[in-house]
């Protein structure tokens, strides 16, 4: 049942038995699934009726799809285009029409009985197929914990808020970065989710990111090793912090050179990004789900001197097309591949970015990514480093004098720190 959201009173109807057939077990999900429904004791003339196949042994199989989707209804091709035809003397009538929404991510299954609703659908190792992925174990994972934050605070169920006031200082300004990974569900989440993170976390902190700038976001309460090695990680289920963090760093003047975000969740064919399933019901609700309509609002006309984002996951192309349209987001960059990728690929290659390196210079050698740009000046906003340090002055740069004037955070001088503020004043008075 995972997508958009449904009428909890009239569930779906009850099968004997589910079947998924994912036919591309390294794509990253969303992706197309094959869903059928099984069902027993049914007569070989029930079951030859529409789409259904008759097993044998009074076993039917039934293929299955959305039955609530926007935008993509067709009529069955072979029918008659008027509203009805007469023919023999008979009233045919056009068939309604049929929805081809694919499936793109696995189903919760659940006993009909059971008012705890655990998932039912394991994978099943069988020969010819790909072995089944082996989720991450996630340590100390509390359902009650997680879902408080999708409500009202309250005693019973406090939690301390984050941390993010501490991220802009005055006269200062450094390099940001959000970090957002996960699987939506721990059947789901793979141990290559943490690997990315820790691999984009590890380059960032190459390239002079400071461990107090970097703001990791991954799956549930339960975290893996990679919290010890890079502090504190917050749960992905912190949809309101997330994104009052990118508020906060866009909206401060001065606060961001380079703002940095990695996005490697499961995404819905319009682009979606799915954060986790906090109360486990299998459906992304508003508060478990990030837009991308929410996402281009959150950095809008951002402060920071240039925005990378570098988007690991499926379905790019509804943001970039927004992208591309946009006159509000001229210094963001949308970093992508180009072929849809599952795993590490990207990832890896972008742990190879070092702290002298160009960006456009590391884009342009392989085919696979590709860059995208409101104001179609990826080019420009590319040519410099990761810290934004220039790629070819003259002379060259030494190291010493990179880190100093472009690693981490630098002092800005106090007159153009109040020219600034004044003319941010005149704006909002305008």
């Amino acid at each position: 049942r995972t997508g958009a959201p449904r009428n909890h009173s009239a569930g779906p109807p009850a099968h004997d038995a589910v079947l998924v057939l994912d036919p591309s077990p390294a794509a990253s999900f969303g992706h197309p699934l094959l869903l059928f429904y099984v069902d027993f004791n049914v007569s070989p003339r029930r079951c030859r009726s529409r789409d259904r196949f008759y097993l044998g042994s009074y076993e039917c199989l039934t293929p299955a799809q959305r039955s609530r989707c926007e935008n993509q209804l067709k009529r069955r091709p072979g029918r008659s285009k008027g509203r009805s035809q007469r023919s023999a003397g008979r009233v045919r009538r056009e068939d309604l029409p049929v929805g081809l929404c694919e499936i793109h991510f696995l189903p919760l299954v659940v006993v009909a009985q059971d008012p705890k609703h655990p998932q039912k659908l394991h994978c099943m190792d069988l020969r010819g197929f790909n072995p089944c992925p082996q989720p991450l174990p996630l340590l100390g994972s509390t359902s009650t914990v997680a879902y408080c934050e999708l409500n009202k605070n309250t005693r019973r169920c406090h939690r301390q808020q984050l941390p993010m006031h501490k991220s802009c200082r005055m006269y200062q300004t450094c390099d940001h970065a959000v970090l957002i990974t996960g699987g939506w569900q721990e059947q789901v989440t793979y141990p290559h989710h943490a690997h990315n993170l820790l691999l984009f976390y590890q380059m960032l902190r190459r390239n002079g990111f400071r461990q107090e700038h970097i703001k990791a976001f991954f799956a549930s309460e339960g975290q893996t090793s990679v919290a010890v090695e890079m502090g504190n990680v917050h749960p992905a289920t912190e949809k309101l912090a997330i994104r009052s963090h990118l508020a906060l760093v866009c909206r401060s003047l001065h606060c961001a050179d380079s703002l940095v975000l990695y996005l490697n969740s499961p995404a819905a064919s319009d682009g979606t990004i799915l954060l986790w399933d906090a109360n486990h019901n299998g459906i992304a609700d508003p508060k478990e789900r990030y837009p991308i309509s929410e996402l281009l609002a959150d950095l809008e006309n951002c402060n920071a001197r240039r925005v990378l984002l570098f988007l690991d996951q499926s379905y790019p192309e509804p943001l970039a097309k927004k992208l591309r349209a946009s006159q509000r987001h001229p210094n963001v960059v949308l970093v992508r591949g180009v072929t849809a990728s599952g795993g590490s690929a990207f990832a890896e290659f972008w742990a190879g970015l070092q702290p002298d390196q160009c960006l456009l210079q590391h884009i342009l050698p392989v085919g696979p990514w590709s860059a995208v740009s409101a104001s179609g000046t990826s080019a420009q906003l590319l040519n410099v480093t990761l810290a934004g340090a220039p790629c070819h002055s003259i002379p060259p740069l030494g190291e010493e004098e990179r880190q100093r004037r472009y690693h981490g955070c630098q002092n800005l001088p106090t007159m153009l720190w109040y020219q600034s503020r004044h003319q941010q004043l005149q704006q909002e008075d305008d």
